[in-house]
């Protein structure tokens, strides 16, 4: 389809001035909607709230236009669009980016989330994965066939933003992150073109979206390679009392470190749900827990459970087969929409005594029950990976990766948390692997810390992201500025 030729005029209605929202003539916006396939929703438009919402009730931005894509041709015309009328530009997939970028005010949101087919191969043991579908949607379309892709752990969040900065979660030991097991991408660069990016084909854009974020493009399909999962796992929550943090995990940190690769643990700081595996006095008390989950090793999963009672018995606990499906979205809940939210995140080599000591210190501290503080453990599979094979910043090393998080019900409440996680962020610094950080867990564009994520890899994605997107347009993300001319 030929690009349409746009004339706009940017307007601000008296009745919108307050929300800031702009308003765009008529003739705009149907040439815009005559060359698409999907919906252009502006602020007329009475599904306009909807189309705007994102996960993270804390952002509240008002696009001028969300366009709701229905293929990668009408990204391409989204993108012109946005070009011509000098819209600051923002894409939308799960709308999970905690710091908002998934929208931006008085722009225009490229919204893929309506392209949400997953097609799988069962015989090739391949993925096609649409670039608005959801983790949920993948592991449902997998596990059907007995099969699944290393991803997160919460199930409405999007697959492409998450794989686009690497995408860990609980199959990560056993095989690497989302994209060390992507094979090819399908996607839309900043003039429009829409381009097949894998090994044999725009190879250095395929290496750089490995990783990168969303800097070179709008990725509107995925292709991943898939590995045999049982559909049933086996999973166990140990959960102790808030004053057994040091001596819990010490524990963690000696039975993780054991750990064949069948098994994942996530050590956690949490509030004990008002669950009915919990003992109602213990609901919405404080502690400290290990997130125990075997893949088709019930024997082993068994072990580690019997040395850690043993060792340190624990106030509460939960152990059960579990469908994967399940365990995929075991946190959507506690993760739901509407809550508002902030985080940050940082790398250590271990679970230090010392980092122990300041960690346990700030837990008591935070003060919405949402709150949490999980530790990924990094290893095996992931540490497998040539550093250089992909663009994912921050090294290959056995690790753990902290996420800070957190979560309130209502917007008052979201200050103190905030400062709550950069103080305990602040005091954990001389722990951490340098300042380098999973690119999705990046508080915001932190141009100091993007750099050091990346290290030498940040020239290279420099000079690429000058090929693919010279003017910097796909920039409300971790944002990698374009290399300038020698």
């Amino acid at each position: 389809m030929p690009s349409a030729a746009y004339s706009i005029k940017v307007l601000k209605p008296e009745s919108e001035l307050n929300r800031g929202v702009m308003t765009q003539t008529i003739g705009g916006i149907e040439a815009l909607r005559t060359a698409m396939t999907g919906a252009v929703v502006t602020p007329n438009d009475p599904d306009y709230d909807q189309a705007r919402k994102v996960w993270n009730a804390d952002i509240d931005h008002h696009p001028a236009v969300v366009v709701q894509c229905a293929t990668a041709q009408d990204v391409a015309e989204a993108i012109r669009f946005a070009q011509d009328q000098g819209l600051e530009l923002a894409v939308r997939s799960g709308a999970h980016s905690m710091p908002g970028y998934s929208s931006v005010e008085n722009g225009l949101v490229i919204d893929v989330s309506r392209m949400n087919q997953v097609t799988v191969d069962p015989e090739a043991k391949r993925a096609r994965v649409q670039g608005g579908a959801l983790l949920r949607d993948l592991d449902a379309a997998t596990q059907g066939y007995g099969l699944a892709v290393p991803a997160g752990l919460v199930g409405h969040t999007g697959v492409t933003g998450l794989t686009l900065g690497g995408g860990m979660g609980w199959l990560t030991r056993q095989a690497g992150l989302s994209i060390d097991n992507l094979v090819s991408a399908e996607v839309v660069v900043a003039d429009g073109t829409i381009l097949r990016a894998a090994e044999d084909e725009n190879p250095d854009l395929f290496w750089a979206i490995r990783g990168g974020g969303g800097n070179f493009g709008v990725v509107t399909e995925l292709e991943f390679r898939l590995h045999d999962v049982d559909p049933l796992v086996q999973f166990g929550l140990v959960f102790w009392d808030a004053g057994q943090g040091k001596q819990a995990l010490r524990l963690m940190r000696e039975v993780v470190a054991e750990l064949p690769r069948s098994l994942n643990a996530i050590p956690a700081a949490l509030t004990a749900p008002p669950a009915p595996f919990v003992p109602p006095e213990h609901h919405h008390k404080l502690g400290y827990a290990l997130l125990l989950v075997g893949f088709a090793d019930g024997a082993g999963h068994q072990q580690v459970l019997d040395r850690v009672r043993s060792s340190l018995p624990p106030l509460f606990e939960y152990v059960t087969p579990m469908p994967y499906v399940t365990l995929q979205q075991l946190l959507d809940e506690a993760n739901a929409w509407g809550f508002y939210g902030y985080d940050r995140g940082a790398y250590f080599e271990d679970l230090s005594d010392a980092m122990i000591d300041v960690f346990t210190e700030h837990v008591p501290r935070r003060t919405s029950p949402l709150s949490v503080v999980l530790f990924y453990r990094l290893d095996e599979a992931y540490s497998e990976i040539n550093d250089d094979e992909t663009a994912f910043g921050g090294g290959r090393s056995p690790r753990y990766m902290g996420f800070f998080i957190g979560l309130c019900p209502k917007p008052d409440l979201l200050p103190p948390e905030r400062e709550w996680v950069r103080s305990m962020w602040d005091d954990l610094k001389p722990h951490m692997i340098g300042t380098t950080a999973y690119v999705n867990a990046l508080e915001g564009q932190e141009g100091d810390r993007v750099r050091e994520t990346y290290g030498h890899k940040y020239q290279r994605l420099a000079t690429i992201k000058a090929k693919y997107d010279p003017q910097n347009i796909f920039h409300r993300n971790v944002n990698i500025e374009p290399a300038q001319p020698a």
